[in-house]
């Protein structure tokens, strides 16, 4: 895993060795250096251990996808921004499991940060309406759902968000607890 930096220099390098062979009429080896450059760019833009992290989510393989993301020691300088919201985005799935407090704040960051696919965007939001609504924020947690499901195009999530909303639905037919010292049983005496 090289930094973001060092793989612009080693594909201008390919590239200008790339001119010097096609000057000499080395002109299969000129190809080859074109094409080793193009493979630079294209890891400049899309991050190999995202993608196999992404590979071992997708085989729910949380200890996989955890040991891929931990290879990136320095996230903010290995990372574009779009790469740093996937990061984020994925470190949010992963302690989502655990630590809501912090998936919340991974979540928030990779949302501020973008994320390229509408469908991850709404997988995003539906994920912070579940933890708004466990933490009785009912209100966030209806606005978080509502532009999930304006993000949710291919109707991907369509079932998650309706279960969502009837657990909303649900929670808000409930009766309120009340606690502490007010004009009850035992206020006069």
């Amino acid at each position: 895993m090289f930094n973001k930096n060092i793989k612009i220099v080693l594909a201008a390098a390919c590239i200008g060795i790339a001119v010097w062979q096609f000057m000499e009429n080395e002109i299969g080896n000129g190809i080859m250096l074109i094409l080793l450059a193009a493979i630079f760019v294209l890891l400049y833009f899309k991050n190999e251990v995202i993608i196999l992290a992404f590979l071992r989510l997708r085989k729910q393989d949380f200890e996989g996808a955890q040991k891929w993301l931990s290879k990136i020691r320095n996230p903010e300088g290995a990372l574009t921004k779009k790469q740093l919201g996937y990061y984020n985005y994925l470190q949010g799935l992963m302690v989502s499991q655990t630590n809501m407090t912090q998936a919340e704040k991974y979540f928030k960051k990779a949302i501020g940060l973008g994320l390229s696919m509408s469908s991850d965007l709404a997988m995003a939001k539906l994920n912070l309406a579940g933890i708004a609504m466990t933490k009785n924020r009912k209100r966030e947690a209806q606005i978080l759902l509502k532009e999930a499901k304006g993000h949710d195009k291919h109707n991907m999530l369509a079932e998650q968000i309706k279960m969502m909303e009837q657990n909303m639905k649900r929670a808000g037919n409930q009766p309120k607890q009340q606690y502490g010292g007010g004009r009850g049983r035992g206020g006069r005496r």
